[in-house]
């Protein structure tokens, strides 16, 4: 098995230290998601979010968190019985990692758990001649993962296959539900009191992929967070006003600092800007309302 990971490791062509600790966190994020696809989880649930994005649909950046939606509302569901599941798999790949579940104590519909573990050390053990590049031995690292258990309706889904580190198959959000949630993300997220600039680098990818939006979906989670009247449709017009005043509060030299340490070429966010992204949504919309 360690072999297999070694294998998974070389595919990354690491050479700094962010390259090797993004590596590591997504060859967690993969058994994780081949643990879970051994169980009756994806009966039950979906893979969505920008981990999602880049394993499944090839995003060029790297992302931290495993993010992952009922199908239906279920107030008994209970993320814990998957824990042991997860712990085991991963530690039958020659890791010693520990699963935790977050406290229960603040009512909210989504249910979190850690994969953590002083994994540096194994980084190591796996690769005996990687350079040092700054990396500490005790460094600990850590994979999130929430499901959110109170799902708005709408999504579309589709099962995806991948080969690392077995063949497994696994449930996710359709690309235009993907989007939904994305744009949702774009129009409503802070991330410490700043923009997540994560956001809109895959906002621009979808943009670039011509993602059509699934609108619904996208109405239902603004209705649930209280950022669009219930009853009242949302339109591609609507949604361009949104979005053009979004573009208007943002930092964008700010957003660009999020999103730098996880991709390779931060020369591509030059243009980033509020008449950028006003301007590419507008383009993307035009051609949107004309099919």
């Amino acid at each position: 098995m360690h072999d297999l990971v070694s294998q998974m490791l070389e595919q990354y062509s690491c050479q700094t230290s962010d390259d090797y600790r993004n590596a590591l966190k997504e060859i967690l994020q993969e058994l994780t998601l081949f643990a879970l696809s051994r169980s009756d989880f994806f009966q039950h649930a979906a893979f969505y979010g920008g981990t999602a994005l880049r394993i499944f649909y090839g995003l060029d950046r790297f992302s931290e968190d495993l993010d992952f939606s009922l199908k239906a509302p279920k107030g008994d569901f209970d993320l814990r019985k998957y824990l042991p599941l997860i712990e085991s798999e991963i530690n039958a790949q020659g890791f010693q990692v520990e699963v935790v579940s977050k406290d229960k104590s603040l009512q909210t519909a989504v249910q979190s758990a850690f994969v953590k573990g002083n994994t540096i050390i194994q980084l190591m053990h796996f690769i005996p001649d990687m350079p040092y590049l700054g990396l500490h031995r005790d460094e600990k690292v850590r994979v999130k993962f929430e499901v959110d258990t109170n799902p708005p309706e709408g999504a579309g889904y589709e099962q995806k296959f991948s080969l690392q580190p077995i063949p497994y198959a696994v449930t996710l959000y359709d690309k235009p539900s993907l989007f939904a949630g994305k744009v949702h993300a774009v129009l409503c997220r802070k991330w410490k009191n700043r923009n997540k600039g994560r956001d809109f680098y895959d906002y621009v990818w979808y943009l670039q992929n011509r993602t059509p939006v699934n609108l619904l979906h996208l109405q239902r989670r603004l209705e649930q967070t209280g950022n669009w009247p219930e009853g009242e449709t949302l339109t591609l017009d609507c949604l361009e006003k949104l979005l053009r005043k979004r573009f208007s509060d943002i930092d964008f030299e700010a957003a660009k600092q999020d999103v730098v340490p996880f991709i390779r070429h931060p020369e591509n966010l030059s243009l980033w800007s509020a008449d950028f992204f006003t301007g590419i949504t507008e383009q993307y919309l035009s051609a949107e309302l004309k099919k």
